[in-house]
């Protein structure tokens, strides 16, 4: 079976480059699959490296316009009322998730959120977050103490054994950072202007720098990110380089024909070893009988049949009396290597833009 696969390859130029955009197309499409296991961490990155920032004033008047654009801004956070953590930082909104680990399940038995009305400013101006509408789209640094279900007396459920491991998870938004927010600009009934959810994309909002909330969103996994990297730039350039040999070969660069003649179309496509093997085959054939020619005395043939020879006169026998020159078209050649990296420089640019940059440390 193998060698029939191999010498299908040998005979037929075509299915090499093929196989390449083949390959290539499943190295990406299992690069989108690697990023996909991140769960709801690769769709909010995603969000954060694509969706479009506006300054805050263009989403009042979105909201006030009532046109529907997924937009995001960034700004100051002021609320009204804050409450302090125990480090006495002033507060707008705080999850805190009491969790119970059975098995290799964490179960959550306690989920408390404390929230107050609160803007995002940029100058002048600013716009209202949807409260009601955070929680999965918060992209912070979680605080989490670790101990055991005893510690936490009677908030614990009584079904739960003491000697299981449990934990405390806090998310919190304070007023005092910077924020980047992305969502729907809409204007509410009493007028506001408002960030909130919709068209099937969640509210975001991250206190983080890029590459720190995209670390955050992967869970500290640092293999399947890079592994997603390879797989989506290793299979963009390998269909392209499959996409430029068909290119080569549509241009007459690359191809297996080796010449003109009642053997040509025999030979036609196949690589020069199978076409010398072919020649020798039928050089070794029993010729068929001819008629030998008349000889005719030298004397009596005219001066010109004596013509000399093109290497007498110096050229190459090779070719109409002129040195060996260049075959094909070069420049097409080196355009189509120059667009190879083009096309790989461009899905580098376009993977690192989708995870939001390089990462630190």
């Amino acid at each position: 079976m193998s060698g029939r696969f191999l010498r299908a390859l040998s005979y037929d130029p075509g299915v090499i480059p093929l196989l390449l955009v083949l390959a290539g197309g499943v190295a990406v499409l299992a690069g989108i699959a690697t990023l996909r296991t991140l769960g709801t961490g690769y769709r909010l990155g995603r969000l954060l490296a694509t969706v479009p920032r506006v300054p805050v004033s263009e989403a009042v008047r979105l909201a006030k316009a009532g046109e529907r654009r997924f937009v995001g801004i960034q700004g100051r956070i002021e609320g009204e009322n804050e409450f302090e953590d125990a480090a006495h930082q002033p507060l707008v909104w705080r999850r805190t998730r009491l969790q119970a680990r059975l098995g290799r399940r964490w179960m959550t038995f306690e989920d408390g959120v404390e929230v107050v009305p609160f803007e995002v400013h940029e100058g002048l101006d600013g716009i209202a977050i949807d409260t009601a509408a955070l929680g999965p789209g918060v992209v912070v640094l979680t605080r989490e103490s670790v101990g055991v279900v005893s510690d936490l007396a009677d908030r614990a459920p009584a079904e739960l054994p003491p000697e299981a491991p449990a934990r405390a998870r806090i998310d919190q938004i304070s007023s005092i950072e910077h924020a980047t927010v992305l969502g729907w600009p809409v204007r509410t009934e009493a007028g506001e202007a408002t960030m909130t959810s919709g068209g099937g994309r969640p509210l975001v909002l991250s206190t983080l720098e890029p590459t720190e909330a995209m670390r955050v969103l992967a869970g500290g996994d640092r293999v399947r990110p890079w592994l997603a990297t390879i797989l989506l730039v290793g299979g963009l350039v390998i269909g392209a380089l499959g996409l430029a040999w068909y290119g080569l070969e549509a241009a007459g660069l690359v191809t297996g024909s080796t010449g003109s003649g009642p053997a040509a179309g025999l030979t036609d496509g196949l690589p020069r070893v199978e076409v010398v093997r072919a020649a020798a085959a039928a050089s070794s054939a029993s010729p068929a009988p001819t008629v030998p020619a008349p000889t005719v005395p030298a004397a009596t043939l005219p001066a010109a049949t004596f013509a000399p020879l093109p290497s007498d006169l110096g050229g190459d026998t090779r070719s109409s009396g002129s040195g060996p020159g260049l075959v094909g078209a070069p420049g097409l050649a080196i355009a189509a290597v120059i667009g190879l990296g083009i096309v790989a420089a461009v899905a580098t640019l376009a993977y690192v833009r989708l995870t939001g940059g390089p990462r630190r440390g």
